[in-house]
């Protein structure tokens, strides 16, 4: 081959390649673009919009707040024993007086059984020397003696009794055996949690409220508590504390006394609310929470102006269940997109349903 057309070759072929390349990645854009979805902005956008009017306003105050047991504790032996009963479980109902446990007293029945001989042994030998005292046959220290040791086996038989009576362990108070720390045949020792009892039937609802609202909750009022999930339940409560110092967030914090229903249905750890009684009525801007776009920080709207689709700030003070408070940024007759925001933007021709 001539060498001039051999070196002609080396330079066109990869030249031709690169042509083709760059012809085929073109075409391959092209055939994307197709089929990518092109927006048509001059289509307008259907829309469901809502007319702004200004309306009464009734605001109450609503606090989210959480169940507490009233009482919590665990239960420990105030002497040691073997377990020989345990006669609760976990969940089981208790009343006030109860008895949950029994303990091995055998030993100490033995003991005040030797005791009590010992008494009447005693009480004997009082009766002779007082006899015999007065007829000066003994001296009167014989006489003190017994009675100093009659009084002495008395006390220890006293002891003896309390420490049978505190082998029977029972219930401090009402509630519920909320966890079970041990089991027949244990050793029970004074300080160490055979069980713990959770009252229930009475409960703490420990919410944080503002400054402002502190003037509401006063110790001894009453107040409406309800239950998240039971919201037929709605109890009449009442203001147990209020706290005298603010916390990290600077609200203080409220306790409030609720009565459980009879089933106990209510259980430590649910959420419920509170309405504080400061209702105030007054003339105000309304709009469903759905129309809200963005986050807290920076809520706006779609204003429709000029059959456009602005979007604009707003500034809301409060929300009232699925509604918002807002009190800057709309006016009366302000008409505002309710829904249809799908490819909806700033500057969108809209059609309104």
């Amino acid at each position: 081959m001539n060498p001039i057309l051999k070196k002609i070759l080396l330079v066109l072929v990869p030249l031709l390649l690169i042509i083709l390349v760059v012809v085929k990645l073109k075409s391959n854009k092209e055939v994307v673009k197709k089929k990518v979805y092109q927006l048509d902005k001059s289509i307008p956008i259907n829309v469901e919009v809502i007319t702004i009017t200004k309306e009464m306003i009734n605001q109450k105050s609503t606090f989210s707040g959480t169940f507490e047991p009233f009482k919590e504790t665990k239960i420990s032996a105030e002497v040691p024993g073997k377990i020989n009963q345990i006669l609760v479980d976990n969940g089981s109902v208790v009343q006030q007086g109860q008895v949950i446990v029994l303990l091995d007293n055998a030993l100490l029945k033995l003991q005040l059984k030797s005791v009590q001989v010992q008494i009447e042994g005693l009480e004997a030998d009082v009766k002779r020397f007082t006899i015999l005292s007065k007829a000066d046959a003994i001296q009167g220290i014989q006489l003190e003696k017994a009675i100093l040791g009659l009084r002495s086996a008395q006390i220890q038989k006293s002891l003896i009794e309390e420490q049978i009576n505190k082998s029977v362990i029972k219930a401090p108070f009402g509630g519920i055996i909320t966890a079970k720390l041990t089991e027949v045949g244990a050793y029970a020792a004074p300080g160490i949690p055979l069980l713990q009892i959770t009252d229930i039937y009475n409960l703490k609802f420990t919410l944080n409220i503002p400054e402002s609202d502190i003037k509401e909750f006063i110790v001894g009022k009453n107040v409406d508590v309800s239950v998240d999930v039971f919201p037929e339940l709605n109890m009449k409560s009442k203001v147990l504390s209020v706290g005298s110092k603010a916390n990290s967030g600077n609200s203080f914090p409220i306790q409030i006394l609720v009565k459980n229903s009879s089933n106990l249905k209510i259980k430590s750890g649910m959420f419920g609310k509170v309405v504080a009684s400061n209702v105030s009525t007054n003339a105000g801007i309304l709009i469903p929470n759905t129309t809200i776009i963005g986050d807290a920080s920076n809520p706006q709207v779609y204003l429709i102006k000029n059959g456009k689709a602005v979007l604009h700030s707003i500034t809301i003070s409060t929300k009232i269940e699925n509604q918002s408070v807002v009190v800057k940024g709309l006016e009366n007759g302000d008409v505002i997109v309710k829904s249809g925001f799908i490819n909806l933007y700033d500057g969108a021709v809209v059609a309104v349903k």
